[in-house]
């Protein structure tokens, strides 16, 4: 799923990241499979460091749903790390399958949690 303008969030530090991570997802939906398992590497340790920023601009905000977005942000790490050990292994299949399903998950993460946390975000700035 390319970036378009309906996943902006208007705060460019966010929409900055929300646009690498599917750039990134993206690339990994056409991957080879000489190429998946260095991109699917390159998509974990980037949603980790993407994860750390926002908890980062949670507790800045004082975002008042930081629990249930930390939770989801786990359980999402917790899948890719899964997924990862079949990647090292050479099994490709499952990750594969999972990578189809980022963009309905990006598209609900980022229309509720993300939506909600930039909102705090933009009015701590007026």
């Amino acid at each position: 799923m390319p970036w378009s303008e309906r996943h902006e969030l208007g705060v460019a530090e966010m929409d900055a990241t929300h646009r690498e991570f599917l750039d990134l997802a993206d690339a990994l939906q056409g991957a080879s499979d000489a190429d998946f398992p260095v991109l699917f590497a390159r998509l974990q340790v980037h949603t980790r460091q993407h994860f750390e920023n926002e908890e980062r601009l949670m507790k800045a905000s004082r975002f008042p749903a930081i629990g249930e977005h930390n939770s989801e942000h786990l359980r999402v790490l917790g899948e890719l790390a899964h997924f990862a050990r079949g990647v090292a292994a050479g099994r490709l299949g499952l990750a594969r399958r999972y990578v189809q399903g980022l963009p309905a998950w990006f598209d609900t993460h980022l229309a509720t949690m993300d939506a909600a946390l930039a909102g705090c975000i933009k009015r701590g700035r007026g």
